[in-house]
């Protein structure tokens, strides 16, 4: 037989290879071309091609399945690390895959040795997954589950594949599908800025309702000490439905310093317009967050990713912050770790709420008057600073009959005021350029959080919970592709060649 009639019946095995798909493809497009088929709807045509293609397509990938195996070459032996050659040959072992398309059977040789594991060459080929479910089924249980409620991505994986496939396995897929995350941002390469770029990192918290059993021991012995709640048909006031657990979130991106005046941040009262200048625009934003790390690993990892940004620390560094001091202090102590002088900045907003909280005190509920009052003391403090608006705010109350709570409240706004007056120089921050809101991580909290895992109803565990929060930041800032591809590398490296000793052999 000539080489050219080689090829040709070559080519014919591998085509009769997939006589199954081709007959169902056929049947398909018989049914179609039937004149039966011109009384058929848009929508129905849609209907059966989709539930029947998917079948043609699960069948084609059935099909190559099929013929790897029966060409899988056969080897003389296979050793795994554990130093044990396999020398038993034991074609026809099968396993069942879910797949986007549909489950399919995979059939191969077991490497066999007397008390030891068997092998699968075949199995490293495919990459195949430990789990019945297959990478592009984990895939598309990750991303359902991260946008909606677990029924919902239920109902969302059997609509676009046709797969039953229940809600604990969805978590544990999505669980699965976020196991290399961290790794994969140690090794990412840092997004790129001009060094007259600022570098900013913000830093919020935010609570997720949990399942009993993974609440922190703190949380879990002051719900004990308070006791259950009084009734059974509604909460009484101060008792809780669910305990939460914090989550630490994290932000860090570049900005192209804006230059603002006051007027800029807040109007004055003459009446003349003002075109306001915008603020510092955010580029390049990553986001992170952990329900399982403590605040001071996430902050540790936010400046990790900073100074793979800045590695010779030429950037200016600026940390917004909510003004908690325990925060402060945790990232003073990182900085110091890193080496690195950083800018602090209490963010705006909230000086403006204790600002809000002095005018109800000299101020009847709804008075406009309240909001000139804030505006004019934010004005003051953006100018020079807290010190006269806090000697300001208890001359009045002295000058005031305030009754013994807002006395209080005065004197508490006044000592918040004095305590985060070393991260009140806005003047210098606006001169400068820089951010002074922290709208973004604020932002990051709405979106990774409360969109998701403060839907109605939730109870996280732990792992699920992590695994969502990890995922959105992922999705947020525009990785998950090259991410997925690299964790099915990292599952290649995990499920197969960690088996062999011959590794370089069994390269997917």
């Amino acid at each position: 037989m000539s080489g050219r009639e080689m090829d040709a019946a070559d080519l014919e095995g591998r085509l009769a290879a997939f006589g199954a798909a081709r007959g169902l493809f056929d049947a398909l497009v018989e049914e179609l071309g039937d004149p039966a088929a011109d009384e058929l709807t848009h929508a129905e045509l849609e209907e059966r091609i989709a539930a029947r293609g998917r079948e043609v397509m699960r069948q084609m990938l059935q099909d190559h399945l099929d013929l790897r195996s029966i060409r899988e070459p056969r080897r003389s032996e296979v050793t795994g690390t554990d130093r044990v050659a396999r020398r038993r040959i034991e074609p026809g072992h099968a396993r069942l895959l879910a797949t986007v398309f549909g489950t399919v059977s995979v059939t191969r040789i077991a490497y066999r040795a007397l008390g030891a594991s068997n092998l699968h060459p075949m199995d490293a080929g495919l990459n195949l997954p430990g789990e019945r479910a297959s990478f592009g089924l984990r895939k598309l249980a990750a991303i359902e589950a991260v946008r909606g409620s677990f029924d919902d991505a239920k109902t969302a994986i059997e609509r676009a594949t046709g797969t039953r496939i229940g809600k604990r396995q969805i978590e544990q897929l999505t669980e699965r599908a976020a196991v290399d995350i961290e790794a994969f941002y140690r090794q990412a390469p840092a997004a790129a800025a001009t060094a007259g770029h600022l570098l900013v990192l913000s830093f919020d918290g935010k609570g997720i309702v949990m399942r009993p059993e993974h609440l922190r021991a703190a949380t879990v012995k002051a719900a004990a000490a308070k006791g259950g709640n009084a009734m059974r048909t509604r909460l009484a006031s101060g008792e809780k439905n669910g305990r939460k657990r914090m989550a630490v979130l994290a932000t860090v991106y570049d900005a192209k310093p804006a230059v603002r005046t006051v007027e800029d941040v807040i109007a004055g009262d003459t009446g003349a317009e003002h075109e306001r200048q915008p603020g510092p625009k955010a580029v390049g934003k990553w986001l992170t967050g952990s329900v399982t790390d403590n605040a001071q690993t996430v902050i540790s990892d936010a400046f990790d990713q900073a100074e793979q940004r800045d590695p010779h620390h030429q950037r200016t560094w600026i940390v917004l912050l909510d003004g908690a001091n325990a925060q402060i202090e945790q990232i003073k102590t990182e900085a110091a770790v890193h080496g690195v002088s950083i800018h602090l900045v209490c963010d705006l907003i909230h000086v403006l709420e204790y600002l809000w909280k002095a005018a109800w005190c000299f101020h009847e509920t709804g008075d406009p008057a309240a909001e000139a009052f804030v505006a004019e003391h934010a004005r003051t403090i953006l100018t020079h600073g807290p010190a006269r608006v806090i000697d300001e705010l208890r001359r009045h109350a002295a000058e005031h009959d305030l009754t013994e709570a807002k006395n209080e409240t005065i004197e508490k706004v006044c000592t918040y005021l004095e305590n985060k007056n070393p991260y009140l120089d806005y003047a210098t921050a606006l001169r400068r350029g820089w951010p002074i809101a922290t709208g973004i991580i604020e932002g990051a909290c709405r979106h990774l959080i409360k969109d998701r895992l403060d839907i109605t109803g939730a109870r996280w565990s732990l792992p699920g919970a992590e695994a969502v929060l990890k995922l959105r930041a992922l999705i947020a800032n525009g990785d998950f592709e090259s991410y997925y591809t690299w964790h099915r590398h990292r599952e290649h490296q995990r499920n197969h060649q960690a088996h062999y000793q011959d590794k370089i052999s069994l390269a997917a």
